[in-house]
């Protein structure tokens, strides 16, 4: 079974997910135990780095949907960053561009997420 690699940055607007490898269904829980361990909070930002992604299955994007479907319920949001050609083409056919931010750098998304945090004047 293919394996990620996962590493986390907790920031204080947003904890910063990077995922290396293949998505799909042989390491989707995996994924799933990683996501549980890491988030401080349902309510928080995550930014996932998926500049180390070059394959994503329906398995690896029902993960990323089911987290922010949990993250927007309780309050925060997911964003995307660094997303390569195949899985920003199966984003793209299945309409999740329209609802997950995808950004070109992890900097950028963060950035996006710190703004979208700050209270309107």
């Amino acid at each position: 079974m293919p394996s990620l690699t996962l590493a986390h940055q907790h920031l204080p607007e947003v904890t910063v997910i990077a995922v290396t490898g293949e998505m799909d269904a042989t390491n989707r829980a995996q994924l799933e135990g990683y996501l549980r361990e890491v988030r401080r909070s349902p309510a928080e930002t995550l930014v996932f780095d998926l500049s180390g992604v070059p394959f994503m299955d329906s398995s690896g994007l029902h993960v990323l949907l089911m987290c922010a479907t949990d993250c927007l319920r309780q309050g925060g949001a997911v964003r995307l960053a660094g997303v390569q050609p195949l899985p920003s083409r199966l984003f793209e056919i299945t309409g999740v561009v329209a609802h997950l931010p995808l950004h070109d750098t992890v900097e950028h998304a963060v950035a996006a997420a710190a703004r979208s945090s700050q209270p309107s004047l």
